[in-house]
């Protein structure tokens, strides 16, 4: 009774919860965007309080997060096709078949199943997906592998492994964040901004994107960074690129935190270890089918885009076609130019300073980027919260608008919602830029929040 009196309005808050994630997760079809959004609305409403209203009890906050992310346990994902292929990849790879050298569209046009349950797994993934060749890292596959191990030959099975994952790999996040906020001298409390966000929840932990691992690793490297650890941390920062490629956007940013030797030595850590990683597979067309398939999302994919929306109609209005390919070469270019200005004209000599250029090196990337899809900006919201700017967490709500163009056949996308979801993140980005103060308020060393 006296656990009831004390944690009545949270296991109340708890209950609603947990039955909006479950018909989010086993009664939502993705085409059915007025559901979607306002389920969403709803749970975001119901974190909100959550984080204000609730007294700050840790263990507490702990459990809410993981019992929210159980509820997807058994759920086949509902806003992503992605996780059939993850099934293939590692299916493939226990049965000796190199992953990178073959596209799924190959066998079955060639009447061979090389993995059961192979044309299923084809039809789930999607043409666009089984037409090209793999594009995620070694330690992302070794993941995938794993499933196909514990689940045999069940989808289902793999989903749940890879869930559990992925859970896991969020339990590190809180983990590590919580003791790198506790050294920043950052109330650790902030850390739920991210674990019990439910944009975190449903695209992670639900939709099994990888990026929540990646953001594991990465953390976890920034931890033993700020604690002196360096070559340590730079074994595990390749780790983080080892599932996604992005975080090799903040390496020049190192230089100032660690001076140039140090930061060729971390920098020939990391190189020497992805090399390492992802010298199993190679072959002699390892290189070029790797590079063409990541070369396709800067030249050939778009989706709910920001500037290179506005470039691209410009392209219209002068030249009468679509500029993707051109100006596909012009982003990462400019986005290099970006991150070499924030390494050299940017102090970044202390942890909270060099996190915060990650943040504006990430976000630039996505403001420029041809494709944008929600899961992306996970990473921004866990950096956002070792610093005093919260756009990411308003865009973590409005980015959800982009599933509208999966609710029509043709895929179209509606782009004043594109453009609303962009005014507010533009907007509230420029009003923290721009307002008094931008440094975080450090709490008292002795003081504790839990």
């Amino acid at each position: 009774m006296n656990f009831w009196k004390l944690h009545k309005i949270p296991i109340l808050f708890f209950i609603i919860s947990v039955a909006f994630y479950c018909s989010f997760a086993y009664d939502l079809e993705r085409a059915d965007f007025l559901k979607l959004i306002s389920l969403y609305a709803a749970l975001f409403v119901l974190f909100a309080i959550f984080l204000n209203r609730i007294p700050k009890d840790f263990k507490l906050l702990m459990w809410i997060a993981i019992g929210f992310r159980l509820v997807f346990l058994f759920a086949i994902p509902n806003l992503s096709q992605d996780f059939y292929r993850f099934i293939w990849d590692g299916r493939l790879l226990l049965e000796g078949i190199n992953p990178y050298l073959y596209t799924p569209e190959y066998f079955i046009t060639h009447g061979e199943f090389p993995i059961a349950q192979a044309q299923e797994l084809y039809d789930g993934m999607g043409s666009l997906s089984a037409s090209h060749y793999t594009n995620y890292p070694p330690v992302k596959q070794l993941c995938f592998a794993i499933a196909g191990i514990f689940a045999g030959k069940s989808i289902l099975g793999s989903v749940v492994v890879i869930r559990l994952l992925i859970i896991a790999a969020d339990i590190g996040t809180l983990y590590f964040g919580k003791k790198l906020l506790d050294k920043l001298n950052i109330p650790v409390h902030t850390i739920f901004w991210y674990i019990l966000n439910p944009f975190i929840i449903i695209e992670l932990t639900g939709n099994l994107h990888f990026e929540g691992v990646m953001i594991f690793f990465l953390i976890w490297s920034v931890y033993l960074l700020h604690s002196g650890k360096w070559k340590l941390s730079a074994f595990i920062f390749a780790l983080s690129v080892s599932v996604k490629l992005i975080p090799l956007l903040f390496l020049p940013l190192l230089i100032q935190y660690l001076g140039w030797k140090k930061s060729i030595k971390y920098y020939g850590i990391v190189g020497v270890s992805i090399l390492l990683l992802f010298a199993p597979y190679y072959a002699s067309e390892f290189v070029n089918n790797y590079v063409d398939t990541i070369g396709l999302w800067f030249q050939n994919f778009e989706f709910n885009a920001s500037l290179y929306y506005v470039m691209r109609e410009i392209g219209y209005l002068f030249r009468g076609w679509n500029e993707i390919a051109i100006i596909g070469k012009i982003i990462p270019v400019v986005v290099l130019v970006m991150v070499i200005s924030l390494a050299f004209f940017r102090n970044n000599k202390s942890t909270k300073s060099l996190i915060t250029a990650m943040l504006f090196a990430l976000s630039f990337y996505f403001f420029s980027a041809t494709t944008v899809h929600p899961w992306y900006i996970a990473t921004l919201l866990m950096l956002s919260i070792f610093t005093n700017y919260k756009f990411p967490l308003i865009w973590s709500f409005v980015i959800m608008l982009s599933y509208f163009a999966y609710s029509n056949l043709e895929s179209q996308e509606n782009l004043w919602l594109v453009a609303l979801e962009y005014v507010v993140v533009y907007g509230v980005l420029f009003w923290e830029l721009f307002k008094p103060k931008n440094i975080i308020e450090e709490k008292p060393k002795n003081s504790k929040e839990y």
